[in-house]
């Protein structure tokens, strides 16, 4: 173990979510903060209200961004669950504004991945509070024994999830965790493991950045070559591997974004309707029920 203890990883591997773990410094925290700002500034919204695409992937053009899902600490806890040979697959701002009404509902990262095995592992790192009252993370326990869950892509309004997807089996809210995180602090979850957030009823801006980080062993189960950043170890040669921006909305860096995002959309359309081809062929076979 790197950064986790054994009960820890024991416990992320029967619960499917880990938290809290310190992750940056107050100072670290704050600095990212900044950063942030500076980039709402250039593009003028907040990366929450903007173009959706400036909220994913953004290493692919700001280099603090890259530094950050690169950042020793975060990698050596995720080597912990994962393994040595570290790709980040996508990554993600999650922003509140004071008093909005955005929220996900309960869902799976899993669902329209598209990846094999199940190892991925989002690292989500707070910039600020993400409280209870601020519209943190809930998740539910897998109590040793995860699966994928069916989906529909419901396209609710102020869905931070940019298809609203939502878990049609029943869950029981009774069960959910708050994953409260302190700005610095971060939390592990498994991509199987079913979570939502309530909307910000702050008075701050919550705002946390999630990291997918996968093995460099994993295999996608689409027909396209989807890319990826290797942070860590070696590369297995199953992604085409990104660059690390020059400076931030460099012009390369922005056209890799585009095609990044691009690509992305593509295999989600793809997964989006495997997954729906196979919930088709388990409920007829009786074994699933919907809520």
């Amino acid at each position: 173990m790197k950064a986790l203890t054994e009960q820890q990883v024991r416990s992320y591997r029967h619960d499917g979510f880990l938290f809290p773990i310190p992750a940056l410094t107050p100072q670290e925290a704050a600095q990212c903060m900044a950063d942030l700002e500076r980039a709402e500034a250039r593009l003028g919204v907040s990366l929450g209200a903007g173009e959706k695409r400036w909220r994913s992937a953004a290493y692919t053009y700001l280099p603090w961004v890259d530094a950050l899902v690169r950042n020793p600490h975060i990698l050596d806890v995720v080597e912990d669950v994962i393994g040595p040979d570290i790709l980040v697959y996508m990554s993600t701002f999650f922003i509140k504004e004071p008093a909005a009404p955005t929220f996900t509902a309960w869902h799976q990262d899993s669902t329209y991945f598209g990846l094999d095995p199940h190892e991925h592992v989002t690292a989500w790192v707070a910039f600020s509070d993400a409280s209870a009252q601020a519209g943190c993370m809930d998740v539910v326990s897998a109590r040793g024994a995860p699966r994928q869950m069916h989906h529909r892509a419901a396209y609710m309004e102020h869905s931070l999830n940019g298809a609203g997807q939502v878990i049609v089996e029943p869950v029981d809210d009774n069960e959910a965790v708050a994953m409260e995180l302190k700005a610095g602090e971060m939390s592990l979850h498994n991509t199987l493991c079913p979570h939502r957030s309530a909307p910000n009823r702050a008075q701050h801006r919550r705002i946390g950045l999630g990291i997918s980080y996968v093995p460099a062993t994993v295999l996608t189960t689409g027909p396209y070559r989807m890319n990826a950043l290797l942070v860590r170890g070696r590369d297995y040669g199953n992604f085409d591997l990104l660059s690390s921006p020059a400076a931030e909305f460099d012009p390369e860096g922005v056209a890799a974004n585009e095609r990044f995002i691009r690509r992305w959309r593509e295999n989600y359309t793809e997964q989006e309707k495997r997954h729906e081809e196979e919930f088709a062929r388990r409920a007829s076979a009786g074994e699933i029920r919907c809520a």
